[in-house]
């Protein structure tokens, strides 16, 4: 791991960033795509005999010079709160495109084979001002994807936890669509060491998918079963010159484990029986964006098949 990189461009080395930094940072934020096209324009053309579409909470991030961002869930086919339910998140880090996109792919044109047998919840877009700055953090400059813990920092995380458990269902099965891209460490990880003042290495950006599952309940098979469907699409990652990914032990080919629950991450804040977090890379030269978006998609139906086989109640 290398542990050297060049001084970010705001804030000083070795002090923490104070109010004024952190305005600094969102100052030179820009709109860079639209939410409102890419995202809501496809939830809303969805059939509403076949989909129910709710707005579950707003961003308000209007008085901050971008806009106000609503959230959407989405239900698929008819829910029925005795059986169970299998959850999908997108857009955690709003840059991570194939999440957000992959989550929509998958509501349109896959999900509605699997609404007979489970309640279908997909949670596509989390973070949008993310998605539309191309931002890991939201603007108050804090990773939601840290914050899936009981009146936590950020709303994003607040509002969708919010959201899963609303409606009292067992969730059985959680999928979270996240990317890692060469930007964690051109951009991301030297403004987390600015922002904190605490130096962070960079990894080895790993040249492949792989996912994360849960140290506390790591389900290896399921989580081979997501492997086996996405290198149907696209390569696995391999470990890197020290033997991990991003840091982490690999259990099994294109598989690492994080401690879901003690890192507030979004994987975490259910108690379901099957956990993972998809890991894309797409920039890597033999993905493209429709790959990308393919692979989690496979992902998230790879890990369906393998729960409707072994684990319906």
């Amino acid at each position: 791991m290398t542990t050297q990189y060049e001084d970010y461009s705001i804030g000083t080395a070795g002090k923490a960033w104070d109010k004024a930094e952190k305005r600094q940072w969102l100052a030179a934020q820009t709109k860079k795509r639209s939410y409102f096209e890419d995202v809501q324009k496809r939830l809303v053309a969805l059939d509403n005999t076949e989909y129910e579409v709710e707005q579950y909470g707003v961003l308000a991030y209007a008085d901050l010079g971008f806009s106000d961002y609503p959230l959407y869930s989405v239900k698929v086919g008819t829910f029925d709160k005795d059986r169970d339910t299998i959850l999908v998140t997108g857009g955690v880090h709003g840059y991570e495109t194939s999440g957000v996109h992959g989550a929509l792919d998958f509501i349109e044109n896959h999900a509605k084979k699997y609404s007979d047998n489970v309640n279908i919840l997909v949670l596509p877009c989390i973070s949008p001002w993310g998605y539309e700055t191309i931002n890991r953090w939201n603007p108050h400059t804090i990773d939601p994807n840290r914050s899936f813990y009981n009146d936590g920092p950020t709303d994003e995380a607040n509002l969708a936890m919010q959201c899963a458990k609303a409606s009292d269902l067992n969730i059985l099965m959680h999928i979270d669509l996240h990317e890692t891209t060469d930007t964690d460490n051109s951009e991301f990880r030297p403004a987390l060491a600015a922002r904190d003042a605490i130096e962070q290495g960079l990894w080895e950006i790993p040249d492949g998918f792989y996912t994360v599952g849960d140290s506390a309940r790591p389900q290896n098979d399921f989580q081979t079963a997501i492997i086996n469907a996405v290198k149907q699409v696209t390569h696995i990652a391999e470990a890197d010159s020290s033997g991990k990914i991003i840091g982490s032990d690999v259990h099994q080919l294109g598989v690492i484990n994080y401690d879901k629950k003690q890192l507030f991450l979004c994987g975490g804040f259910t108690d379901a029986v099957y956990v993972s977090t998809t890991e894309v890379y797409p920039d890597s030269p033999n993905a493209t964006p429709e790959i990308c978006i393919k692979a989690q998609v496979a992902a998230i139906t790879g890990a369906l098949g393998y729960v409707l086989t072994h684990s319906l109640s």
